[in-house]
């Protein structure tokens, strides 16, 4: 497993996606901050992972801390309004195509996000909301099985595995 950030613009629902998986409520107003960190133990495809997750600001204000987050993440949730300029910035940054990456909807069509999906990056799309839990924890899931697919694991002693998520 791995670190997984959010990213995306500012009011996307990336914060309020966070809060329902982690916490299992929904949040209709938070104060935002630059950043915050979750843990929480899951498993995925009966393996047990420990997701560190990063809730990154969603402003262009923190460009060098967002530079900083994406080399150092091993997966990414970018929810909505999510931007071309960011997607390339991921890819960019981690120097790499073949980056884990969720593409998440949580306030517009499915149709016009698989649009997004396509043009910008090919990566995975799902429409989500935090309000009605709707996809919140496939979101996370998806990206823990991308990590995994990734970075295959030894097949020794079962132990706990660690997920950083931004």
């Amino acid at each position: 497993c791995g670190g997984e950030e959010g990213g995306g613009g500012g009011g996307g629902g990336r914060t309020s996606c966070t809060v329902q998986f982690v916490q299992g409520i929904f949040v209709e107003k938070y104060d935002p901050t630059i950043e915050d960190s979750y843990r929480k133990q899951v498993e995925v495809d009966c393996q047990q992972c420990m997701l560190e997750i990063l809730d990154t600001a969603g402003t262009e204000q923190f460009t060098a801390m967002r530079d900083l987050y994406m080399k150092h993440g091993q997966g990414f949730a970018l929810v909505y309004s999510i931007t071309a300029q960011s997607t390339e910035q991921i890819l960019w940054v981690k120097d790499t195509e073949d980056v884990p990456m969720i593409l998440v909807g949580n306030k517009f069509g499915k149709e016009q996000g698989q649009n997004l999906e396509r043009q910008w990056c090919n990566c995975a799309f799902l429409e989500s909301s935090a309000k009605s839990k709707i996809n919140v924890n496939e979101i996370f899931y998806d990206l823990v099985r991308q990590i995994n697919r990734k970075t295959p694991v030894k097949k020794k002693k079962p132990k706990k595995k660690s997920c950083l998520l931004l």
